[in-house]
Formats: C-alpha cells, structure tokens, sequence
C-alpha cells in the first residue's frame, strides 16, 4: 500500500471520527436542554420556528441564570411567606379578583428576595424556565386569567384555577434548592 493512499485512509478515518465526535456532542447538549427546561423547549422551538435558534436562546438564558445570585430563603422568611400565602387564599372567598392580583405580587416578592430580577412578566418567564420550567405552563396560565380578569372578564371558575397554578410555583420557589 502507498503512503498516499494511507494518509487518504488516516484523513478520512480523521474526519469520520471527529464529526462523529461534534455530532455526539451537539446530541448530547439537545438532551441537556431538553431535560433541564422540560415543556418549555418544545414551546421555544415553536416560538423561534427551528430547534437551533431555540437552543442558542436557551443557552443565552442558562448564561444569564448563571450570573443571577438566587438563594434560598431562611426558614423564618419562608414561614412568613406561606402565612401571607394561607391569607391571600382565605380572602378568595369574598374578593376573588383581588386574591389572584395579590398572588401574582406575593409571587413575584418572593422572586425578587430569592434573586430573581423582577423586571416584567417577559423576564420573570426568561428566568424561572432555567430552574422551573416544568411548572412554568402554570404561571403563564395564571397570568393570562390575571391579564383578562383586570378587563372583568375572567371567571371564578378560572380565578380558581389561577389561584391553583400560581400556587404550584410558589410552593416551588419557596421550598427551592439551587440546583447547578
């Protein structure tokens, strides 16, 4: 065999194994993202029409959470919350449009003292689908019936539903352990 056809043979073994090396690395950061934002992946790659420009996205929001300083509450605070919570519940009752307000402030408090940045619902959204994106469905629910029921028109039916959702990421965020 000539050693032009061996170094033919090596270049081609070469780039066969280091596509197949960029191809199980590319794979295996599409499983990471999929697993670490859940839902909220398939949503982005409906949202920005192709899978790439989803992952650069969710990429670019894993680099922002990095840099956030979220950290957990004492247990004197976390108390304080789900007492406040117990009591914005109680008053469902008598003033249900006012109960799904004051949920979404008390959740969006504990955001901000945990250390997410609290700069509108867009961001809220950005940064909790890093840490909690499987329950993030819920909080965009709740917000869309909090949306319409500051127009009168949701009902007590969805307030009541609202009031359940927000509640499933309040219970997240304020029993949260960073995980990174």
């Amino acid at each position: 065999m000539s050693s032009n056809v061996l170094i033919a043979i090596i270049v081609v073994a070469a780039i066969v194994v280091i596509a197949l090396t960029v191809t199980l690395w590319m794979l295996a950061r599409r499983r990471h993202l999929r697993e670490r934002f859940g839902p909220e992946y398939e949503r982005t790659v409906a949202e920005q029409g192709d899978k790439r420009s989803a992952e650069r996205d969710l990429r670019a929001r894993e680099q922002r959470y990095h840099k956030l300083e979220i950290k957990e509450l004492p247990p004197e605070r976390r108390q304080q919350y789900a007492d406040k919570w117990t009591a914005v519940q109680q008053q469902f009752v008598d003033r249900p449009d006012a109960s799904v307000a004051e949920a979404d402030e008390l959740l969006t408090r504990l955001m901000g003292e945990r250390g997410y940045p609290t700069d509108g619902y867009q961001g809220q959204v950005r940064d909790l689908s890093v840490e909690h994106g499987r329950t993030l469905e819920e909080y965009r629910a709740a917000h869309a019936v909090k949306v319409r029921s500051g127009a009168g028109e949701a009902t007590t039916e969805e307030l009541r539903g609202a009031m359940v959702h927000y509640r499933t990421l309040f219970e997240e965020l304020l029993a949260d352990r960073r995980s990174q």
